[in-house]
């Protein structure tokens, strides 16, 4: 399925260990580059989460954005670690041995003293797990609007496609008519001038002619790049870079139409076709 690279997902998750929301932002590129911003206790998940982008992803610039709010402490009761707390008062004590002016123990600062007060620890664990499943989520979201996107852009480019091997259909048809009718203006243009020209003669010009304008060749490339254009729509794999290529060899085709043109309508025609190859190139450039 045809994807876009412009596309946008979130996903938040509330737990007890907290909420966690992933915001990510996709935009055209020409390979895939992930850029991570993450508070500095996820920072052992970067590898996992790149390697997710990666195995699901593949091409385009993604900004992913990972946002942590702790859960608010509502402890009414502070737990006191009393082992630890007498540790610390009783090394006060025998320092205090060495000062004869030596002040008392102050209880606030024996409180301070780290791991005294037992606060709820949070499981980083059980966290990381929510982080990854989130993300995973998050991605499928945003591959589902890349692919409601790549929709849309392949609907357009079929029918770009459609009024393209119209032009060319239409070209070929009238090429017996435009040749037919320089050879009359030949002729036409030969008896005012009075010119003694004979038959074999005039046959030879228009045979160089039929020769120089003939585009059949490039009408069959032309209508065979479109063929391969729409089956290329059709593969489930990132397809941008070989469609961009196609619009280059179609582009050639048109500018060579344009150049053996004979006549107004040809050449009107090669300017579509220049417009239709140009429309669908620019949507190309977001197509993964």
């Amino acid at each position: 399925m045809t994807r876009s690279m412009t596309a946008f997902a979130r996903q938040e998750q509330q737990t007890d260990q907290g909420s966690l929301t992933w915001e990510i932002r996709s935009v055209n590129h020409r390979y895939l580059e992930v850029a991570l911003r993450l508070e500095e206790s996820f920072r052992p998940l970067e590898m996992k989460i790149r390697k997710m982008f990666t195995d699901k992803l593949g091409r385009g610039k993604i900004d992913a954005v990972l946002r942590y709010k702790a859960p608010e402490q509502q402890q009414t009761t502070l737990e006191i670690d009393k082992e630890l707390a007498q540790a610390v008062v009783n090394s006060c004590e025998q320092v205090a041995n060495f000062s004869e002016q030596a002040a008392p123990v102050d209880p606030l600062r024996v409180l301070q003293w780290p791991g005294v007060i037992i606060s709820d620890s949070l499981d980083q664990n059980a966290l990381n797990k929510t982080v990854l499943s989130s993300l995973k989520v998050a991605i499928e979201e945003l591959i589902t609007t890349r692919e409601t996107e790549g929709s849309a852009l392949q609907q357009m480019i079929e029918q770009r496609c459609d009024d393209i091997n119209t032009i060319a259909i239409d070209v070929r048809e009238r090429m017996p008519d435009i040749l037919a009718q320089h050879r009359q203006r030949l002729a036409d243009r030969v008896a005012e001038l009075a010119v003694n020209l004979d038959a074999e003669r005039l046959e030879q010009e228009m045979v160089v002619l039929a020769q120089k304008s003939d585009v059949a060749e490039e009408l069959d490339r032309l209508q065979s790049h479109v063929i391969e254009v729409q089956n290329v729509l059709q593969r489930d794999e990132p397809v941008g870079r070989r469609l961009d290529f196609l619009m280059q060899e179609l582009n050639r085709e048109a500018n060579t139409l344009a150049s053996k043109s004979i006549d107004s309508d040809t050449t009107r025609h090669s300017v579509d076709l220049k417009v239709l190859i140009e429309q669908m190139r620019e949507q190309i450039q977001n197509i993964e």
